[in-house]
């Protein structure tokens, strides 16, 4: 029997992530048109919409849904913003920033992510997009500061790095902590060094690389 993955889409919105308290008008309605389905591997196809993590490859998950929902939310895109995405994993959330911002540029230390992400964003008809390779914990550097920037995998601890990446007043959405408790931050720059911290929600996700918990050694 055939999926309904428009039936599908509009029950993840309205059963899963407005229940979530995703309660902005334009987030909900980017995740109710954009296709979840098309960035998914072929195999994971009719779990586009399930309550689940969905694994990419590299140790790497797709996020839930509701926490999607939850992001994009707190980053509060405008039109004008230019955004950073640190992860760019399967590009659904690329594509969702894309459609809330100005412009996208997007890292992941997986080449072959980028690759695949690359053509799933073109067949979407996304064009506001940077994708880019490289390893953001101790190389990579941007030309530019960003309005938001949002890092898809955990961190242990924030690398200092990041934060200079903000222009004034702009904010980065990270994961931090050890697994298996760890909080979702909304950081705002308030300028002259200074960084507000909200903790927003509780998760666990993947680390990023080099960004991982020190390893305790046992006697």
């Amino acid at each position: 029997m055939a999926m309904n993955f428009e039936q599908a889409r509009v029950n993840m919105v309205e059963n899963q992530v407005r229940p979530w308290e995703v309660l902005d008008a334009r987030v909900l309605d980017v995740l109710g048109t954009v296709r979840r389905e098309d960035f998914v591997a072929p195999e994971h196809r009719k779990l586009a919409f399930a309550d689940l993590c969905l694994p990419l490859g590299h140790g790497e998950v797709m996020m839930k849904p509701v926490l999607e929902g939850r992001v994009l939310q707190a980053l509060e895109l405008t039109p004008n913003d230019q955004v950073l995405e640190i992860g760019t994993g399967s590009g659904f959330l690329t594509a969702c920033m894309a459609k809330l911002a100005g412009h996208v540029t997007s890292l992941d230390i997986h080449a072959d992510f980028v690759t695949a992400a690359g053509a799933r964003l073109a067949n979407a008809g996304i064009s506001n997009v940077k994708l880019e390779v490289g390893e953001a914990v101790n190389a990579w550097q941007p030309t530019g500061l960003f309005d938001a920037l949002v890092v898809t995998g955990a961190v242990s601890q924030i690398p200092q790095r990041f934060l200079g990446w903000l222009k004034p007043g702009g904010r980065m959405l990270v994961v931090r902590g050890e697994s298996p408790v760890q909080h979702v931050l909304l950081l705002t720059h308030e300028g002259n060094g200074r960084y507000r911290e909200e903790s927003l929600f509780e998760t666990d996700l993947p680390y990023l690389k080099h960004a991982e918990p020190p390893r305790r050694f046992v006697f």
